[in-house]
């Protein structure tokens, strides 16, 4: 009698905090819809509110307090803001930014507006008997994009609810205003509108059913003539954009006995989507929707998109409404070739020739692509975005929140660990029914590396080194956006071969950066029985990075001017040489490599001081550049110096300067590109 009365009373008391939580609902709901209809009033900007079943974040809070607290210190709910002085990351307060020809900025606040001056980008006025002169104008700044590292803001044009983009962005790391070319990864040239991108492009992925609107398809005739109605049912990645909408969730579990129900039981609730508890492949589609280089299936699937916005929703099959990029499977599809014609540089500017994708944000074409998710038969071990990430912070977790959402790795992903949930179960652990031939090559000989704890058996490093970390050889920092570079999200193995036919700087490398590709070409044959191939005399007597640095493109420069800041590739190749290579690049055409050259030289000791504008006139970086090279030449004892033929340097250690003018002379000089 008494354990009966003990459940009892804990029912009762359950069903009072259930009653609690109804009535917190409603005020939750009541406080979402003050706000909607003020959003109701909003003309000049694109506007939020609920609809078609969608209901806002603010109506999960009070059931899922947890979920609800880390999703809101994620850097996804700060990804599109209203613009006021607690969202802003700058200052606003009458603030001047300059360039190198002076002020091309004025900020101000007005109660809790926020005001820009700046030259207006779409529109060119006409002096009275001169040369032709871009028109001032002021704008009210109404919203923000971003918040990790940058921040872009984003001004009231005046045309409907059509919004242009502020001529300069905030670098959250560095606290300064950089001119807003500088801040993608394009070639020298006068800065370009970005009127109407907001609504035409950036409202499907940065906010939740986002519906863009405008009268003509984006592009296809200038902004100004467009009128744009663009709305979505919350700013930010919401909660619903991953849940797909909660409408009918939060109407069903209104009813308390029904959710202790479904959670005594175990049972899956059929009102709202929980995208860890699809298969792998629908799982990994719900951030694929945004975490992707996709193409509509036809021209009516894109006018339909226009009105009444991106017809996924979680749990659906993405592939089912759109194109998702793979230059390896799909590259002759009807869709593709219909996008190589309008840009015919997009494949080349946005995946390596053997079809990997390069530029960032884009993961899930590198997932889909590797043999961890396309050769897996068994969905337990199947790769997926869940199987590293994870969208609210593990109960257990000590990580504080804003540690934790850098990156959104779970717990036990943040080691070896991912990579053991499958390769260390061999057939003589696996569960009887796992008994299976491996589902790929390598399985049986890495899982029983790991089983012996002989971790160096397998990398050929020790054990408690960089070069025994899973994701360091078979996730390398070879995909470039923002300013930086981030680990290759398609599992691959260090090649050579690969380096050679696409040009794409292989793990031992980036991290050996003082070695030649024919050093790691004869540790991998040793290694694992790779045979080396064909070499060039460059790639068997130059250190690759630094054959890359003098000869590659723009993208491949980033690469390599970041892995020279890397901590483990310094501890494994040394810094005393890497001054003055990195000092060639302060001079870089690209802003981007210029930035990425300045924050790896930095890190070099008698550097941590160093000063350079990375934007500044030409005349200027080609003077710090010298004073970079004589900082270095002062810096230590020639005795001191590596003097290696594969650095390019003389037993003196001076340049062998023929050499490095050689290189400089083949260099890629395309023009790139990257789809940030």
């Amino acid at each position: 009698m008494r354990r009966l009365a003990g459940v009892r009373n804990r029912e009762i008391r359950g069903v009072a905090a259930a009653l609690a939580l109804v009535a917190a609902v409603a005020l939750a709901a009541a406080v979402a819809r003050e706000r909607v209809e003020r959003e109701g009033t909003v003309t000049d900007r694109p506007a939020q509110g609920a609809r078609d079943g969608y209901e806002s974040s603010s109506a999960c809070r009070a059931c899922h307090p947890s979920e609800y607290a880390s999703w809101h210190a994620s850097f996804h709910r700060t990804m599109t803001q209203i613009a006021s002085p607690e969202t802003v990351a700058a200052s606003f307060d009458n603030v001047s930014v300059s360039d190198v020809v002076g002020e091309f900025m004025r900020l101000e606040i007005r109660g809790q507006q926020l005001w820009a001056e700046f030259d207006d980008p779409d529109r060119v006025g006409a002096g009275a008997g001169v040369e032709p002169r871009v028109a001032r104008i002021r704008r009210r700044v109404v919203m923000t994009t971003g918040s990790h590292n940058q921040q872009i803001y984003w001004y009231a044009t005046g045309n409907s609810r059509v919004l242009g983009q502020l001529p300069a962005i905030w670098l959250t790391a560095d606290r300064r205003w950089i001119p807003r070319r500088a801040a993608v990864m394009r070639p020298p040239g006068p800065p370009h509108a970005e009127t109407g991108a907001w609504n035409g492009i950036c409202v499907a992925c940065h906010t939740t059913d986002g519906r863009p609107r405008l009268d003509a398809p984006f592009g296809s005739r200038p902004i100004a003539d467009q009128i744009a109605d663009t709305t979505s049912a919350e700013f930010g990645i919401a909660c619903e954009a991953c849940h797909g909408p909660g409408g009918d969730h939060a109407r069903a579990n209104a009813r308390p006995l029904r959710r202790y129900w479904l959670h005594l039981t175990g049972r899956a609730d059929p009102t709202i989507v929980r995208p860890d508890r699809l298969d792998p492949r629908r799982s990994s589609q719900v951030c694929g929707q945004c975490h992707s280089f996709w193409e509509f299936a036809d021209a009516a699937s894109e006018r339909r998109a226009n009105s009444f916005g991106l017809s996924y929703r979680p749990g659906d099959d993405l592939t089912a409404t759109r194109l998702v990029v793979q230059p390896t499977v799909n590259l002759e599809s009807a869709a593709m070739k219909a996008l190589l014609a309008d840009d015919p540089a997009f494949v080349r500017d946005t995946f390596w020739s053997d079809g990997m994708v390069r530029a960032t944000g884009r993961e899930y074409n590198g997932l889909i692509d590797s043999p961890c998710f396309r050769k897996a038969t068994d969905p337990k071990r199947t790769l997926s975005c869940f199987s590293c990430h994870t969208m609210h912070e593990d109960a257990g977790d000590a990580r504080p929140l804003e540690e934790w959402r850098d990156d959104q790795l779970a717990a036990a992903a943040r080691d070896n660990s991912a990579c053991l949930q499958c390769h260390d179960r061999g057939p003589e652990r696996a569960a009887p029914q796992e008994r299976a031939a491996p589902q790929h090559v390598a399985d049986v000989d890495v899982a029983r590396a790991f089983q012996a704890r002989d971790l160096s058996a397998h990398t050929h490093h020790r054990a408690d080194s960089s070069g025994s970390v899973c994701y360091n050889c078979h996730m390398p920092y070879t995909t470039y956006g923002l300013l930086k570079t981030i680990r290759s999200h398609q599992i691959s193995s260090p090649s050579v071969k690969e380096t050679l036919e696409t040009g794409r700087m292989n793990a031992c490398n980036l991290c050996h950066v003082d070695q030649t590709l024919a050093w790691t070409a004869e540790a991998i044959n040793e290694w694992y029985g790779r045979p080396a191939p064909p070499l060039a005399p460059d790639d068997e007597s130059v250190a690759a990075s630094l054959v890359t640095l003098l000869k590659g493109d723009a993208g491949q420069r980033a690469i390599v001017a970041q892995s020279l800041g890397w901590a483990p590739a310094q501890r494994a190749s040394g810094t005393s040489w890497m001054a003055p290579y990195l000092a060639l690049l302060l001079d870089d055409p690209y802003d981007a490599v210029r930035y990425i050259a300045l924050r790896s030289l930095i890190t070099l000791p008698g550097f941590e001081t160093f000063q350079f504008d990375f934007v500044a006139p030409p005349q200027t970086r080609a003077a710090l550049r010298v004073r970079a090279l004589q900082t270095w030449r002062d810096a230590r004892a020639s005795s001191s110096r590596r003097v290696d033929a594969a650095l390019l340097f003389n037993p003196d250690g001076t340049f062998n300067a023929p050499a490095v003018d050689r290189l400089m002379r083949e260099r890629n000089t395309r023009r790139v590109v990257y789809r940030e």
